[in-house]
């Protein structure tokens, strides 16, 4: 949901870029939130030291808290793609909380972007299984008896791609409701205060639908781990 004045959408306009800005907003706060992204791991790891620092604290606290949450979630063998993980969760945080400012817009309230972290997270998973396991990755799909081979593979393949789709309209319907509820009492209500509740639930709302992507392409990557029963 776009708001009814978004700042870099301006900002192109008056370098002649207002077609671009118009046609792609998602993708110019995409990178904005690459840019804060890099700026805040800047911050955090230009001065690391044995005793952190309150920004170097505050990111320790957070990694740790995502590894910890993975290693339970995927053991110990999930721990080579925290990178991953934490990168896609922080990822969407941002960009969800990101529309909660006057004059700024979700990148995740537009279809596109959560197909594109959707879509990371399915190429990965069966990255994974294949690296994990080779040729024998096949047998996630084939069901627990070789007879049923036949019929277990095409649900199991429409199940996989069931994923793709799942993620990217939950995610999408939830921030895309949300920044328009937003916009809509910020119309109506601006000046008296009213939309302030409603941007703390948005806040806990931008949360939970980062962690449930995170937590799903834990859960994903972690099952193609498995060895095929």
């Amino acid at each position: 949901m776009e708001h009814p004045f978004m700042i870099l959408v301006a900002i192109l306009e008056t370098i002649g870029l207002g077609h671009f800005a118009h046609a792609y907003p998602h993708v110019l706060y995409t990178w904005l939130v690459m840019v804060v992204l890099i700026i805040l791991a800047w911050l955090a790891g230009r001065n690391t030291q044995m005793i952190p620092g309150k920004m170097q604290n505050v990111f320790e606290v957070v990694l740790d808290g995502i590894e910890g949450f993975q290693v339970d979630m995927m053991g110990e063998e999930g721990r080579p793609y925290f990178p991953l993980i934490a990168t896609i969760g922080i990822y969407i945080f941002i960009s969800n909380t990101m529309g909660l400012i006057p004059g700024m817009m979700s990148p995740t309230s537009n279809i596109n972007t959560t197909l594109s972290c959707a879509i990371v997270t399915f190429v990965a998973t069966h990255y994974v299984g294949i690296k994990c396991h080779g040729l024998k990755y096949v047998k996630h799909f084939m069901g627990p008896l070789l007879p049923l081979a036949p019929l277990m593979i095409p649900i199991e393949i429409i199940s996989h791609l069931a994923r793709v789709l799942s993620l990217t309209l939950r995610l999408f319907g939830n921030i895309m409701g949300e920044d328009l509820v937003l916009a809509i009492l910020f119309i109506l209500f601006g000046q008296y205060f009213v939309p302030l509740p409603m941007m703390f639930l948005g806040l806990f709302t931008s949360f939970v639908q980062a962690f449930i992507f995170a937590l799903l392409s834990m859960l994903y990557i972690s099952g193609a781990l498995e060895e095929a029963h």
